[in-house]
């Protein structure tokens, strides 16, 4: 599959049925392919109703309308009706109503253990469906509408969970086989009938389309893989694949290195997918909020930038996390995000950064990619092992089966054989594994582990070690490892949890939501690192350089909520394999371009150097005075022949709001600069060509870039 074999997806001109799920990992464009949908079948005079069931939905903004559970019809869109489900409130009012019952009959370690086995992922999965089904099932929505869209899909294993007898049975009398989730439907029966239907709605392709959103990456094309296989093999077989995010031109390195990164993800395509009706949605700049921005998403761009400005002058490095665990003397390092956000990456390179600092170092990885063993076998100090994770959730399931077979009936076990398929299952079946990694390390050893548990898991494993103690029933032991591990995790002075996101809203919002759920464990996180950002690639491109204007709301955000504690990793053209790992950890070194006033041939080269040299120095600018503007020719001419607009990306600064730099050049102006010390001095003589003609401006813009090319090359070597 190539850019060139992909239609644009255009739901007028296509065909689809009349309930269409969207589904896709976080940040990925799903909701915002779903409000297109939705947007265009409307104006296209069907009467649509689309419904949100997603906990970090951001429909309200997407819509800028006050949404509820029942459904809003949107102005400017008479055919079309809203509704924002919200599955953790009604998560909890269900956990509420299967509990409240035993309230006063069982002892409060009981309730506990009861209330955490429902607080988990797949509860909220069961809560989500709850709403699903009511929508599928109404005879009444079903005659008014023409399209139900909803902008998430269940997942495999709820929709087999459904399927099972057990499952609907009562909560204590299954709940013998360990730590998991279990009961999610026990206070359920009544909506049995109700739940069938929606199933047999599901997988009856005439009446539903499963819409698979991904991006043209790696990752999210091998999880939206999995997420086709798993839906196809409970019968969801009419499916379609849109592809969002392509780049369709290229005109400088960064862009080109893109569209070719993008190129070879769709070349190596996972061969299933290439069975599935495909379309794509081109790379936007903007954010899709509002009318018009939902209505072009899918038929043009306009380079819109973000207002907002950086709030935050010298931005920290991955070498500055890696600095700060050095001198904490922590022991346990964890890396967490979602998936693709390239925690494994960034695990791998701490773990080099600790190791060349002189630490012993054992890096655990999740990630069954091998690219990292060579770097790692290569470098002194450290060792590393590979988690398989379905080998420990094979292991742990086969541990708990054995037991269970000894007392539970046939029924009883294919709904514990289901739930052993729960992701809680699997995460305790890792982290049981991370427990033995983290107990065989020694007290002169850093463990570095690419996947951090969450919140839930660890109240989890709480609350089973009380029932356990409480009632001597349960099946499934919990090491002596993991109970060691346990208070290990809560020791901030022994355990750092770095968490991983990208400059985008679901990102962000969703490694805020793990964050959550971590304190929840009585974890506490204390570094963010934003991966991949454009904001500092300095990209000309048209589409590239207003995505990196967009990012600095985000950078923005983190930099408030991490108090500081943050640091950025730029785009990178290359794979980030083998010895690339090790470019991540290089600092570069930081160049301070000063002038009297930095109001225009110091601002002029910070925005060069970003532009031409990001990959080899950092670029700051600074004056011994302020004006109070940058000057207005200066933002012109680099608008117009760089695509680079200085006014939202640069602001006057003085020296001492800077960072100590390793390199001083002043424009010209005999400034003297006594409160900056650094190893590389130089004037370079630059006439001021403020009030003169366009003519003499260029001519300084351009032995500024000469000067930005030589001072590179001089860096490099």
């Amino acid at each position: 599959m190539n850019l060139t074999e992909l239609q644009v997806f255009e739901p007028q001109n296509t065909k689809l049925t009349k309930y269409l799920f969207y589904t896709g990992k976080g940040g990925v464009g799903k909701t915002s392919t779903a409000c297109a949908t939705a947007v265009t079948l409307a104006d296209g005079g069907k009467k649509v109703f689309l419904i949100s069931t997603d906990p970090a939905s951001n429909l309200q903004d997407v819509f800028d309308t006050e949404l509820d559970n029942k459904g809003v019809t949107i102005d400017g869109v008479p055919g079309l009706k809203v509704a924002n489900l919200d599955p953790l409130q009604a998560a909890a009012e269900y956990r509420e109503s299967v509990i409240a019952p035993y309230r006063g009959l069982m002892p409060e370690s009981v309730l506990n253990n009861m209330e955490e086995q429902l607080s988990g992922s797949c509860t909220v999965e069961i809560a989500a469906f709850n709403e699903f089904s009511k929508f599928i099932t109404d005879e009444d929505i079903q005659k008014e509408y023409d399209y139900i869209i909803f902008d998430t899909a269940p997942t495999g294993h709820t929709l087999r969970m459904l399927q099972l007898p057990s499952a609907w049975s009562n909560f204590i009398s299954e709940n013998t086989h360990g730590a998991s989730c279990l009961g999610q439907l026990s206070g359920l029966e009544e909506k049995k009938d109700m739940y069938k239907k929606a199933v047999e709605t599901l997988a009856d392709s005439s009446q539903t389309t499963l819409v698979l959103v991904t991006r043209p990456e790696e990752t999210p094309l091998k999880e939206v893989d999995r997420a086709s296989k798993e839906l196809a093999e409970i019968g969801v077989h009419n499916q379609l694949l849109v592809i969002n995010g392509i780049l369709t031109h290229y005109d400088d390195k960064i862009s080109e290195s893109l569209f070719q990164k993008q190129q070879k993800a769709l070349m190596e395509i996972p061969r299933d997918l290439k069975d599935i009706r495909a379309y794509a949605i081109p790379l936007r700049a903007y954010n899709v909020t509002g009318l018009d921005n939902i209505r072009a998403f899918l038929t043009k761009d306009y380079y819109k930038k973000d207002e907002e400005t950086i709030k935050v002058q010298s931005i920290p490095e991955l070498k500055d996390v890696i600095e700060d665990i050095y001198k904490s003397g922590k022991k346990v390092i964890f890396t967490m995000g979602k998936g693709g956000v390239g925690k494994t990456t960034i695990a791998a390179a701490i773990a080099l950064g600790l190791s060349a600092k002189g630490k012993k170092v054992h890096l655990t990885t999740t990630d069954p990619a091998a690219h990292l063993k060579f770097v790692i076998q290569e470098t002194a100090g450290i060792t590393m092992s590979h988690i398989d994770e379905q080998a420990e959730l094979k292991k742990y399931q086969e541990e708990v089966l054995t037991k269970a077979k000894e007392t539970m009936s046939e029924e009883d076990l294919a709904y514990v054989e289901e739930d052993l398929r729960s992701p809680c299952t699997q995460e305790i079946a890792v982290f049981r594994a991370f427990a033995e990694v983290v107990e065989k390390a020694h007290d002169d050893q850093i463990v570095v582990i690419d996947t951090a548990p969450t919140g839930h898991t660890l109240l989890l494993l709480d609350s089973t070690q009380s029932y356990n103690q409480e009632i001597k029933r349960s099946n499934g032991d919990i090491p002596e490892s993991v109970k060691k591990l346990l208070p290990r995790l809560r020791d901030e002075k022994e355990t750092e949890v770095i968490i991983v996101t990208l400059a985008e809203a679901t990102p962000v919002y969703e490694a805020m939501r793990l964050e959550e759920d971590l304190k929840r464990g009585d974890i506490k996180a204390k570094w963010w690192i934003i991966n991949s950002s454009f904001y500092e690639s300095g990209s000309v491109n048209s589409m590239l350089s207003a995505k990196a204007a967009n990012e600095i709301r985000w950078i923005n955000k983190v930099y408030e909520h991490a108090k500081g504690f943050f640091a950025v990793i730029g785009w990178r053209e290359e794979e980030i394999k083998g010895e690339a790992l090790l470019n991540l950890l290089k600092r570069k070194p930081k160049v301070a371009f000063v002038c009297v006033h930095n109001s225009c041939r110091s601002q002029i080269a910070e925005a060069l150097g970003k532009h031409l040299a990001s990959d080899v120095f950092k670029s700051y600018s600074a004056g011994t005075q302020l004006k109070d503007h940058i000057n207005p020719d200066a933002v012109r001419l680099m608008k117009e022949i760089y695509n680079i607009d200085m006014e939202r990306t640069q602001y006057n600064k003085l020296i001492e709001d800077i960072p100590n730099p390793d390199a001083v050049i002043t424009m010209g102006c005999n400034v003297n600069c006594p409160v900056l010390s650094c190893t590389i001095r130089e004037d370079w003589g630059l006439d001021d060509p403020t009030g003169k003609s366009d003519e003499e401006f260029i001519k300084v813009i351009q032995m500024i870039e000469k000067k930005i090319d030589q001072l590179k090359i001089r860096l490099q070597n």
